[in-house]
């Protein structure tokens, strides 16, 4: 069983008992890497962005960048809920993708990429559904519009086109 407190408290000792020692540095991406691996998602976000802060052309940014995205992506929610997570993993990725695109990160990132647009573009058809059942059309054809702009390529877009339709009879009828 790995024993992440205690090689926290360990890292933590080192970093600062020997702030100039070769290791210092290691043991602050293993701060990051403690608190990962503890679920401690907020607190592994902070040290891998002092991290990267204090040393931005350290080798291993690339990977501090990929954690940073997975800190968010860990702790994505149901499309029903605030999707807050989703687009901040999708904007660290990104970002990897921008910086370092030939890494191994960026690689294993375009996935992530993938699913976190489909949650967002999921959300947005569920709101646009929401508000299209509480006959608030003009919200619900926003929402819509949202999907089919900005989420063509996630397989919604097909539905969201089908109630875009829907929500001009309505409105038309309304009026």
């Amino acid at each position: 069983r790995k024993d992440y407190r205690g090689a926290l408290e360990s890292f933590q000792k080192l970093k600062d008992w020997y702030p100039f020692s070769k290791y210092a540095i290691l043991a602050e991406l293993k701060i990051g890497d403690a608190h990962y691996f503890r679920k401690e998602y907020e607190d592994a976000i902070l040290a891998y962005e002092e991290f990267e802060n204090l040393h931005p052309r350290n080798e291993a940014i690339p990977y501090v960048i990929y954690q940073i995205g997975m800190c968010y992506f860990k702790r994505l929610r149901s499309i029903d809920r605030d999707q807050t997570m989703a687009q901040n993993a999708l904007k660290v990725f990104q970002k990897l993708i921008r910086k370092y695109p030939d890494t191994i990160y960026a690689r294993k990132a375009q996935n992530h990429i993938n699913i976190c647009i489909k949650n967002l573009a999921e959300h947005e058809f569920y709101v646009g559904v929401f508000y299209y059942k509480s006959k608030h059309y003009k919200a619900a054809l926003e929402r819509f519009k949202t999907v089919v702009c900005e989420y063509p390529d996630t397989g919604v877009h097909h539905k969201a086109l089908r109630y875009i339709a829907l929500c001009k009879l309505k409105l038309n009828s309304n009026q």
